[in-house]
């Protein structure tokens, strides 16, 4: 029978494999973002709004965060596009941080029941109480979560299996060649931030339905660079590289006691080591490859 904390470790896992997805989606069209916490973070916000202050049904507030998620991807996209490598990375991270700090100034609150609820500044965002309204327990708001990151799944393995897909993935190899060949590069990496803004903030307005408070320092610069390091061990060859690279930090990593002290030291020198051996994850390009050849001769025989 699952407990309450493992319950909680599992759903930790299906949140944060949505802004691990999203920072995969920035990988492979060639950039490294360290700024996805800030679209969690807007979604956190914004969808919590919605369901606590102005009684929207859930999913649409899912959908209201999320999509103010995706639109902030894409307009940073859009004023960034023309530069790549260091220089996006430090803009990505340069904005998350401007919107951390906003957040630390936002207030916004409501007189509900003699109380006064809504954010509150560096004081946070508490008494998110959809689950309890509407009495969602532990594990049904757990399968909720997973039906999220299914859906979400999903619809990316279609995207790469697409032109689409086949378009990101040239953008990330050889943009020059993308270029010549007639793509319309900075349509499609503002399309590939925007997707990537929206799958981050499912995640944040799940986390902060899940948790029932939030605050800003949630959204740090270390949220960014876990959801980025992800992707790069899990592997970028397949949409479950990321959710590999998390499997393994909060999965694996939390469930061994023994070195819950030195947790952050044991996954930096599994990312150094990883980053020499297996630059590209787990689950690169040529893995996934040849694991679809082997597949494929299995089902013919």
């Amino acid at each position: 029978m699952l407990n309450d904390y493992l319950l909680t470790v599992i759903s930790n896992i299906g949140m944060i494999s949505m802004i691990a997805i999203s920072a995969y989606l920035i990988l492979i069209t060639g950039e490294i973002s360290f700024g996805q916490q800030a679209y969690f973070g807007i979604s956190a916000y914004a969808g919590s709004i919605a369901t606590t202050l102005w009684g929207w049904p859930f999913w649409m507030a899912l959908i209201f965060g999320s999509f103010l998620a995706g639109v902030a991807g894409g307009l940073i996209s859009a004023l960034t596009v023309r530069i790549n490598g260091i220089y996006y990375s430090i803009a990505t991270l340069a904005f998350a941080e401007m919107v951390r700090l906003s957040l630390l100034k936002f207030s916004y609150q409501f007189e509900i029941d003699g109380e006064w609820i809504g954010p509150n500044g560096s004081e946070g965002f508490g008494e998110i109480r959809w689950i309890f309204e509407n009495d969602i327990s532990i594990l049904e708001y757990t399968l909720l979560i997973y039906l999220v990151l299914f859906l979400l799944i999903a619809f990316i393995y279609l995207i790469e299996h697409s032109k689409l897909g086949m378009i990101f993935r040239m953008l990330g190899q050889d943009p020059l060649l993308a270029s010549v060949q007639g793509v319309k590069i900075i349509r499609y990496k503002v399309l590939a931030a925007s997707l990537a803004g929206f799958a981050a903030g499912l995640g944040g307005m799940l986390y902060a339905h899940s948790f029932t408070y939030i605050e800003p320092q949630i959204f740090n610069v270390m949220l960014g660079v876990h959801s980025l390091a992800y992707g790069l061990i899990g592997g970028l060859g397949t949409v479950l590289g990321p959710i590999i690279g998390v499997v393994l930090d909060i999965g694996f990593l939390e469930s061994i006691r023994g070195i819950q002290g030195y947790r952050m030291i044991v996954f930096g020198g599994l990312m150094a080591v990883m980053l020499i051996f297996m630059p590209r994850g787990i689950l690169d390009e040529k893995r996934v490859h040849r694991f679809k050849k082997f597949w494929e001769g299995k089902t013919h025989v």
